[in-house]
């Protein structure tokens, strides 16, 4: 390998090296330049124009399977666990944490739809999604609205079930049918450019976010409308844009799940998500680290390499430290929570607050240790920088993600740790 990393885990399985090694190959020769040059790119339309270089990726990785990676080998998947899921999200976001996240969500409508394990529906949607090689089917998780960000996942708070506060995008009842209307906001992942979404919904208003739903939506029924991609600071390769929903029609069966057991998804979706996004910014703190270490030696001041200022090797270890905590929180959170029957959410926030904040700091030393370097475009911190920047907020403001993690402990305490 042409980088720095130590297998702590001495049962660490052989096959699990094999696909770190390939996905590092991806992540380097592929995501890396795609995610720069794609980052140069003023206007977001460019980025997801027909046969742009994020097309191109998407219809790589698709070859190489990855879009199937968390569904079974009976299903043509790749059938990773926890440890192969972490192994490979770090790897990919340590090329383009962007690039890596539209990757995964790709797939998250299709693999809740195999969840629900009805026949019909995988015939029509999943298969061909796990044979799509091309990129053709592209799935988004659209839960963010313009008046509801972190406050639509803070479960378990008194918030989360109050009735003036409930969702923009409503279902209702038609006979066999849901009728969707509202929209979803800029920040939906993969918004502009997916066939596909898993929308999270309001189907019962009175009960406040409590009273939500799940539906599979096709994304090419009428009434459904796009907004434009999102111009951002960080993570620019990300597509993220705005879905309209005006009087969308679907089958009851397209409503994965409503009220009754809403909750209990969303923990187990947030769950999944916080420890995604713990492994892939674990992922953006390593390349930092990297990028500085390597720096350190060819940077000349004061007659020898920087790396042989006691401070700057203050820093570097420092740094070093970091991405190891990282690493292990994020994979034993990832291990735990893709194969316990019930998650721990509070262990996936755990894990999320702490390797986003820990992927900024890393990020931030290393521009520093590259001075002047780190602020010019021409080296690679001062997008690993804005990236991680991004992180803070992403999927849940980390301040609003503590609030529900520490709510969650109090539960837990009063329960008797149960």
């Amino acid at each position: 390998m042409d980088y720095y990393y130590r297998e702590l885990d001495a049962h660490f399985p052989q096959e699990y090296e094999q696909l770190r090694q390939s996905a590092h190959r991806f992540a380097k020769d592929v995501l890396r330049p795609a995610a720069i040059e794609l980052d140069k790119i003023a206007n977001p339309d460019e980025v997801i124009a027909p046969r742009s270089r994020l097309r191109q990726v998407f219809e790589q990785a698709y070859q190489l399977g990855y879009h199937t990676a968390g569904f079974p080998p009976e299903m043509g998947g790749l059938g990773l666990d926890g440890l192969g899921l972490h192994i490979l999200l770090e790897e990919l976001s340590w090329g383009s944490v962007d690039l890596a996240l539209g990757i995964m969500v790709a797939s998250f409508p299709f693999a809740s739809l195999a969840s629900v394990q009805d026949p019909e529906m995988v015939e029509r949607f999943v298969k061909p999604f796990m044979n799509d090689r091309h990129a053709s089917m592209i799935g988004c998780w659209a839960i963010t609205e313009p008046q509801h960000g972190s406050d639509t996942i803070v479960v378990g708070t008194p918030e989360f079930r109050d009735a003036r506060v409930s969702g923009q995008l409503v279902a209702r009842r038609d006979g066999d049918d849901y009728i969707i209307t509202g929209q979803k906001s800029s920040w939906v992942s993969n918004g502009t450019i997916a066939t596909h979404a898993l929308a999270y919904l309001t189907v019962e208003p009175s009960k406040g976010m409590a009273g939500g739903g799940i539906a599979f939506v096709p994304l090419d029924l009428p009434g459904v409308s796009k907004g434009k991609p999102l111009n951002k600071l960080g993570q620019r390769a990300l597509n993220q844009g705005e879905i309209f929903f005006d009087e969308v029609r679907i089958p009851r069966r397209f409503m994965l799940m409503g009220p009754e057991v809403y909750e209990m998804a969303l923990t187990r979706t947030l769950a999944g998500a916080n420890s995604s996004m713990a492994a892939a910014f674990t992922g953006v703190a390593r390349a930092a680290f990297e990028e500085a270490l390597a720096y350190s030696r060819i940077r000349i001041q004061g007659g020898k390499p920087i790396c042989e200022h006691q401070l700057v090797q203050k820093h570097l270890f420092e740094m070093f430290t970091k991405v190891e905590a990282c690493r292990t929180l994020s994979r034993a959170a990832m291990i735990y929570n893709n194969s316990a029957p019930v998650p721990s959410l509070e262990h996936a926030i755990a894990a999320k607050t702490f390797c986003t904040q820990a992927s900024l700091e890393v990020a931030s030393d290393a521009l520093q240790i590259f001075g002047g370097n780190g602020l010019s475009k021409e080296y690679p911190l001062e997008k690993l920088f804005r990236d991680a920047r991004a992180s803070l907020i992403e999927d849940g403001t980390n301040d609003a993600l503590s609030l529900a993690g520490a709510r969650r402990l109090l539960e837990l305490g009063a329960a008797g740790g149960q």
